[in-house]
């Protein structure tokens, strides 16, 4: 009896039993010191699986086009991006308009840049000379007796004025005074990289905008396997997505701007920096189109290379510093040699957190200008400054001067 009660404890207490539930499929197993998941079984053994409905291949054609259609629809109305198309063969066919495109806006910047330093000579000598002129006149007019109070009259008048001002008027006015103080006590390199940081802060609110956004894709990044290759050259050197990526490269140009304009002034700055845009975003469509690494690229920093290596170049040992550690300090040629190592390095190993072959693309070329090609294009303009001065004054027979 014993021996039997043992035997019924021992069996109870061994674990290993198979319980099945008549109503359901599940076979639940248990096992001592383990657990399996449910196992779904079919009641009756094994069932002859039913034969598939065979499909028609233009009822398979009429489901994908119209399932094409649908997310089409639904992809117009979210205002996203359609799915990416496959990259284009690796042809450097391709690349013959971009290349006609930068010699073409190049040459036109440089071209714009001579007419715009022509009428600002002109209109400062013409300003001089106005002014000259009235203060000669000034001084031979003889003095009466009434002019001393005539301007007690206007000073009486412009008191009168300002105390029938609104306070809010008076506040906008002190505003805009302090606004033109501080526009007058900024360099000129500073006051001419002002539009280009505004410019670049607009196309930053327009990538806020859900509307825009294929526009901004399409025409404000630039991409070898685009449709559009040429306008986002351009366009592109002024797209920022990231406000601290745009940050980041406007405060490197704040920084070197009242140099580099002090260099080469503010006209020839200007053409030097929208050549070096479209220049180094041609450099990347090469290197892009040799390796097979589509994708978009966008910011300034081909062309902001293009003034940090024009700067180290002319000056190379001018001190620097990176904002964050001050008391660290290198000349200028050793950060030009280190930009260009990392630059190379990365572009050789296929890095893609930057577009490398952007920046070495306007680094070379901000040491070529420097190097020869102020000589080669900027000395070299006097021709058209020449056809433009003829132009102006109505032929090379009339009158007129500088």
């Amino acid at each position: 009896m014993a021996a039997g009660r043992r035997g019924v404890s021992g069996n109870m207490a061994w674990r290993g039993c198979f319980l099945r539930w008549t109503r359901g499929d599940i076979c639940i197993t248990t096992t001592r010191g383990s657990r399996f998941p449910l196992i779904t079984q079919q009641r009756c053994g094994f069932r002859k699986a039913p034969k598939k409905p065979e499909v028609k291949k233009a009822e398979v054609e009429e489901a994908a086009l119209k399932q094409s259609e649908l997310i089409e629809g639904v992809n117009q109305r979210k205002g996203v991006e359609p799915p990416i198309q496959p990259s284009p063969p690796r042809s450097f066919g391709r690349l013959f308009k971009p290349l006609v495109f930068t010699v073409g806006f190049s040459g036109c910047s440089f071209g714009a840049a001579t007419i715009w330093q022509y009428e600002s000579l002109k209109s400062r000598v013409q300003t001089y000379m106005d002014e000259a002129r009235a203060e000669w006149l000034e001084k031979l007019r003889p003095q009466k007796q009434g002019d001393l109070q005539k301007q007690t009259d206007d000073t009486a008048y412009w008191h009168r004025w300002w105390n029938q001002l609104s306070d809010f008027q008076k506040q906008t006015i002190v505003v805009l005074f302090q606004v033109n103080q501080w526009w007058d006590s900024l360099t000129q390199g500073q006051r001419t990289v002002s539009g280009i940081i505004a410019a670049n802060a607009l196309v930053l609110c327009c990538w806020r905008i859900p509307s825009l956004q294929r526009t901004m894709v399409k025409y404000f990044t630039s991409n070898p396997a685009s449709k559009a290759m040429c306008f986002p050259m351009v366009l592109s050197t002024f797209s920022h997505y990231s406000f601290l990526h745009m940050a980041a490269n406007m405060y490197v140009l704040w920084s070197f701007s009242s140099s580099i304009v002090s260099l080469l002034g503010p006209e020839q700055f200007m053409a030097v920096y929208l050549s070096a845009g479209v220049i180094s975003t041609f450099i990347s469509y090469m290197c892009k189109t040799a390796t097979g690494r589509f994708g978009p690229s966008l910011g300034a920093s081909g062309a902001i290379m293009t003034v940090l290596a024009a700067v180290c170049t002319k000056i190379p040992d001018a001190k620097l510093a990176i904002v964050f550690l001050p008391m660290f300090t290198f000349t200028a040629g050793s950060a030009l040699k280190a930009i260009v190592a990392v630059d190379t390095v990365g572009l050789v190993l296929g890095w893609r957190f930057f577009d490398h072959a952007a920046h070495l693309g306007g680094t070379l070329f901000g040491i070529w200008y420097v190097a020869y090609g102020h000589e080669l294009i900027w000395k070299n303009r006097e021709p058209l400054v020449k056809i433009w001065h003829d132009l102006r004054t109505k032929g090379p027979g009339g009158g007129g001067a500088l």
